[in-house]
């Protein structure tokens, strides 16, 4: 190669290109030379490369391995960090779920504490609810049964006759295992007592008549008819719905269809007043409730209109009838109620007046309680149907995040509610302690009230209202002699009122019926102190009923057979037996006792005199002796209630004066004859009233009533009168 490098190839003429010239094979031959040398050149430069290049391969190859080797260590280690750090991440999770179920668990521990400590004191008093619902359930037959025969057939009778039909009933279940309650209450099984209460403070009587007669007009399925011949029924209805904007119409009024087909529509309340034995066929529609639907939407048609009907619509009917008699017609149409007051009633209103008025402070705090009363026991049971309806709900109670705390919370308000009861149970007892020091007078002056509303048996004019009454009671605890002792102070208001009572009545009866009237109101008080009988009075009255008397009168030639028959009949009393066996045997002495001629001073034979009251001899007079019975009357008047009842007061214009008002008119009922324009001119005069007098007359082609009416509007509004 050295050679080939120092001759050849630095030859010039050593080029391909050139040997071609010279001989094609030549140029093959060179063309190798030079690649030779090339090669050889390349040879010693690539072979040392070479050597190195796969030395570094196998260094190469080996740090591979070793790479490989070190990744799949760090692979493993990679892989197991992973699973390490998976497994953290589930420890931590697991932690945090741990964490979060401990704190739920203390917060379920702190709420069930709390729970417990709630309505733990409530098991006992929950647990006698229960029982006690428990028979209530059982009783539901039975009471429920009773509840509607009341509804349907027992609203239009007195409280009496109520009270015996009931007890029949609950005798026919009992007989006929109907299971019912042992002691029978409509309001135990229909009453809602926050109702009960808001129907009180609006005016509602409390005695338990009443509140059943409101109860069957509230669960009945027809309109109610009120018999109210007091008015209670009316001014309760008028306060309870007075927020409801109630309109109060009269049959009487020639557009009174047109004001209910508007109230109708609008869903106001109606009050028809003061109807009598029928009611207008234009009602039977709304009587019978014939609605029909269209849609979501209710109609009626009334004649010729349809209207839409308003769910909120109620209708109210009164009737100031004492004694109406109604139709079966009217009975299918609406619900008829008894709604005449009660003595019980009657004396719980005198009750409130007399304590009003002598101690007014303690009257507004116990209307006070009551109202606060009706408020708390409203959210009592609010509050208990709270927890209820949480106790009762779907889940967990300890995990809803607001049920226990509501459930403290209701818990703390029904103790407060309670505790306010029971302050409120002290103060009552201390307001009605005081009331009751009054109750003698209340019951005395509820009673006479029932000598006046029978007056209409003997005169249809003999008509008073309550509202009067309760005027004369007002006046006679403002005016009756005023003392600290209490028995002195209930005494005097006894005697003022029932002598009040006796002059205004009698300013009004005719002279015939004023000894009738002292009599009743005499056996009135002596039946409610028990002085006299019952039996006996009605004796008095009646003269007893019974068969044909088959024994012969031993008295013929002087007794008629009518009085011996009484004297039979009266032999029947307890307290008179003998008596006739005794007249049989005593014949001359009773003869000699139907002789005398004043009959007031003496005596009839012993022992029935000596053994018998002031009342009772007045039996024994009536069957001997009928013609001097009123004299006899007279002196048991007198020695009962003192000579002023037996003295009707002459009367004073003065005093009429005095007992009216605006509102509350004097009214002059005149015999042919007599006009007392003279003294009420003269009474003017004295009073220096004569320049504020107005007189119109009334008669007929007269001044028309509706221009009076308007006077007498113009007229009070100047401080004059009218007459």
């Amino acid at each position: 190669m050295d050679d080939i490098r120092l001759t050849y190839l630095p030859d010039p003429h050593f080029k391909p290109t050139i040997v071609a010239k010279a001989s094609s094979a030549a140029e093959g031959l060179c063309k190798w030379i030079i690649a030779l040398d090339m090669y050889d050149r390349v040879v010693k430069i690539v072979a040392p490369k070479k050597e190195k290049l796969e030395i570094a391969n196998t260094e190469y190859e080996e740090t591979m391995a070793i790479l490989i080797k070190k990744r799949n260590e760090v692979k493993e280690l990679q892989d197991r960090l992973d699973s390490l750090k998976e497994r953290l991440a589930d420890t931590i999770l697991n932690k945090e779920k741990l964490l979060t179920e401990v704190e739920l668990c203390e917060r379920k521990l702190i709420k069930a504490e709390k729970l417990i400590r709630s309505l733990g004191s409530e098991k006992d008093r929950w647990s006698d609810r229960a029982n006690e619902l428990q028979i209530n359930y059982d009783c539901i037959p039975g009471d429920i049964l009773i509840s509607c025969g009341i509804i349907a057939y027992l609203a239009p009778f007195t409280s009496n006759f109520r009270s015996s039909i009931i007890n029949e009933w609950r005798t026919l279940c009992l007989n006929l295992k109907i299971p019912s309650s042992k002691s029978y209450s409509l309001i135990n099984v229909l009453g809602v007592p926050i109702k009960i209460q808001n129907w009180t403070i609006d005016g509602l009587p409390m005695d338990l008549f009443s509140i059943d007669n409101a109860i069957i007009m509230d669960e009945s399925q027809r309109y109610s008819l009120l018999i109210d011949p007091q008015g209670q029924a009316h001014k309760w209805i008028k306060t309870m719905e007075k927020s409801n904007d109630i309109v109060i119409v009269k049959l009487t009024n020639p557009n009174y269809m047109k004001i209910i087909e508007i109230a109708i529509e609008i869903g106001k309340p109606i009050l028809i007043e003061n109807v009598q034995e029928e009611l207008d066929p234009p009602l039977d529609p709304i009587l019978l409730k014939q609605i029909y639907r269209q849609g979501i939407t209710m109609f009626i048609t009334l004649g010729d209109n349809t209207i839409e009907y308003n769910p909120n619509f109620r209708l109210y009917i009164t009737s100031k009838l004492r004694n109406p008699h109604y139709l079966p017609e009217i009975f299918n149409k609406v619900t008829i109620i008894n709604f005449a007051l009660t003595v019980e009633g009657l004396e719980d209103q005198l009750l409130g007046i007399a304590v009003a008025k002598e101690r007014p402070d303690l009257e507004f705090k116990r209307k006070k309680l009551i109202v606060e009363g009706a408020e708390n026991a409203k959210t009592l049971l609010n509050v208990e149907n709270n927890i209820l309806q949480i106790l009762s709900a779907p889940g967990n109670i300890l995990e809803d995040e607001d049920a226990v705390d509501v459930l403290e919370n209701a818990k703390l308000l029904a103790i407060q509610i309670i505790k306010k009861q029971a302050a409120s149970v002290e103060t009552v007892a201390i307001i009605d302690k005081f009331r009751l020091q009054y109750n003698p007078l209340a019951k005395h002056c509820s009673i006479l009230y029932y000598c006046i509303t029978d007056l209409p048996n003997i005169d249809p004019m003999y008509q008073y209202s309550l509202t009067w009454f309760i005027n004369i009671f007002i006046m006679t605890v403002e005016t009756a002699k005023k003392s600290k002792i209490i028995n002195v102070r209930l005494e005097a208001l006894k005697n003022t009122f029932t002598y009040n009572l006796y002059t205004n009545v009698c300013r009004s009866l005719f002279e015939i019926d004023k000894t009738l009237f002292s009599f009743i109101m005499c056996t009135t008080i002596m039946l409610s102190e028990k002085k006299i009988d019952k039996q006996e009075l009605m004796f008095l009255m009646t003269g007893g009923v019974g068969l044909k008397n088959n024994i012969p009168n031993p008295a013929s030639n002087w007794l008629q057979d009518k009085n011996w028959d009484e004297l039979c009949r009266l032999d029947e009393l307890n307290t008179f037996k003998g008596i006739k066996n005794d007249f049989i045997q005593k014949v001359n002495d009773w003869k000699e006792y139907y002789d005398q001629a004043d009959q007031e001073d003496s005596t009839f034979p012993n022992p029935w005199y000596d053994k018998l009251s002031d009342f009772q001899r007045i039996l024994v007079v009536r069957t001997i002796r009928p013609d001097k019975v009123i004299p006899i009357i007279i002196k048991l008047i007198e020695s009962e209630l003192g000579e002023n009842f037996i003295q009707p007061p002459p009367f004073d214009i003065q005093k009429s004066y005095n007992d009216s008002y605006c509102l509350n008119p004097l009214i002059f009922i005149l015999s042919p004859g007599v006009d007392p324009m003279v003294s009420l001119l003269q009474f003017a005069n004295k009073m220096d009233k004569t320049e504020t007098i107005q007189s119109v007359s009334l008669g007929q082609g007269q001044v028309n009533y509706k221009n009076v009416i308007k006077l007498c509007i113009k007229k009070c509004k100047t401080n004059y009168r009218v007459l």
